[in-house]
């Protein structure tokens, strides 16, 4: 997995809790904006059935939020992401730009796991 999330100047850290696993439903996405003294990083998850997926809530095609214009990001089918702003598509499951200004581009992925706990958090190791 890429470390790209982790140049940004306000990654969280390592161990982050972030949500209960039981608050985001399968198909359904979530963002958040974590808050640190180095400001603010916008993340986004995603639920696809047992599996949660995390991305910088950034497009690669000008760094505005995916959800920047509404809240519906996944197609209906669960395996698209669409940006809000310019309908750059992505796939939810690798983060890899499959339509429109997407091509080319990726999701910045971030690692998380679940804690002892059910909580979501930015994970420790990969």
């Amino acid at each position: 997995m890429s470390e790209a999330w982790q140049q940004y100047r306000s990654a969280p850290a390592r161990g982050t809790r972030l949500i209960r696993f039981t608050e985001l439903a399968s198909g359904e996405t979530r963002t958040l904006t974590l808050q640190s003294e180095n400001g603010s990083f916008p993340l986004l998850l995603v639920r696809l059935g047992d599996s949660v997926l995390a991305y910088v809530n950034a497009c690669p095609h000008q760094y505005l939020p995916l959800d920047q214009r509404g809240t519906r990001l996944l197609s209906q089918d669960g395996e698209q992401l669409r940006c809000t702003n310019h309908d750059a598509t992505f796939s939810a499951r690798t983060g890899e730009g499959i339509g429109g200004l997407g091509r080319g581009c990726a999701l910045d992925p971030v690692p998380i796991s679940v804690d002892d706990e059910y909580w979501l958090i930015i994970a420790e190791e990969e």
